[in-house]
């Protein structure tokens, strides 16, 4: 008798973890049904609108709605256009079509909505942007396979006085003049890391690793990791170096003077800002994090060797 109960337990069990599984799997495939489209802009550079066309008539196949903000300037009849309020509250994936440039603008744009982005690269490098065109039929079934993860990245924000940046990348402070120096004091938790002069200053996330930090001399730190790479740009110091740090500390900028009457900063790439010497900039994590989406088979380290050359091809040995 008591056999019997053990039994009748044992598989009680069993089906409710078979239940719980395909619970899980339909919340996950309803999760996924209303996707966004992110298509880099016309101006900058046109992409192989042959090629984005074949992939969107892919994508309506999957038996999920296709939808654009109505600012986009691309037509399709299988995409629906929202404006961006019914946009944001409608889909549960954007896909954004581009290379990194095109993600970042999306992760600016659409950050407060916790929207998770996937990214086709219809770029150059794309490290954010991680999957290939001619990829982009299996790596897509991978997702709609419940094969994939959702990686969150940190943002770095500046404020000085009644400013407030963030960036995915970077945030760079610079002399705003070519091969001239300006002085400045770094502090880590509020103790003196060191006062010196150089062309400016790049506090870079992991993401921004192999972006403008890497092309100054800084290391590929893996996306997985939570610190900050600070790199002095071109220091008159021969000892100065980068160096890495939790980017749970706090850090500030104290600027002191430079070439012209005004530094400038700049974040991921974007417009500079005008910063007065004599300003204090307060660097910290933000709260929100980018959610990106990957295919379980995304792999860190073969795109180092894809997009930097690191090797010749990997033997089978």
């Amino acid at each position: 008798m008591h056999l019997f109960y053990f039994f009748e337990f044992f598989y009680s069990i069993k089906y409710e973890s078979f239940l719980n599984k395909i619970n899980t799997k339909s919340i996950i495939f309803d999760m996924f049904k209303n996707i966004g489209i992110f298509i880099k802009k016309k101006n900058n550079q046109n992409i192989d609108i042959k090629s984005f066309d074949s992939m969107i008539k892919s994508l309506s196949e999957k038996k999920v709605d296709l939808f654009i903000e109505e600012s986009q300037d691309y037509e399709n009849d299988i995409i629906l256009k929202l404006d961006k309020q019914s946009f944001v509250n409608k889909v549960d994936l954007i896909i954004v079509f581009g290379g990194d440039g095109t993600l970042l603008n999306s992760a600016r744009q659409y950050l407060d909505h916790e929207i998770p982005i996937l990214g086709v690269n219809m770029g150059n490098v794309g490290f954010l942007t991680d999957i290939a065109v001619d990829n982009f039929e299996h790596a897509i079934n991978e997702i709609f396979n419940n094969e994939y993860i959702i990686e969150e990245r940190n943002l770095v924000s500046a404020t000085f006085g009644k400013n407030h940046l963030f960036g995915l990348n970077e945030i760079v402070i610079h002399s705003g003049s070519y091969a001239q120096l300006m002085r400045y004091r770094l502090s880590v938790n509020d103790k003196i890391v060191y006062e010196q002069r150089s062309d400016g200053l790049i506090v870079a996330t992991p993401t921004g690793s192999t972006a403008y930090a890497l092309s100054a001399g800084g290391p590929i730190i893996h996306p997985s990791l939570d610190v900050w790479t600070i790199l002095p740009m071109l220091p008159q110091s021969l000892s100065s170096r980068p160096f890495v740090i939790s980017s749970d500390e706090k850090v500030d900028i104290k600027l002191f003077e430079g070439p012209s009457d005004e530094a400038k900063i700049c974040v991921d790439g974007q417009a500079d800002i005008n910063l007065s010497y004599k300003e204090d900039i307060s660097i910290s994590k933000m709260e929100k994090t980018l959610k990106l989406v990957h295919p379980k088979s995304n792999d860190f380290f073969e795109a180092c060797r894809e997009k930097l050359g690191w090797s010749l091809n990997i033997s089978n040995n």
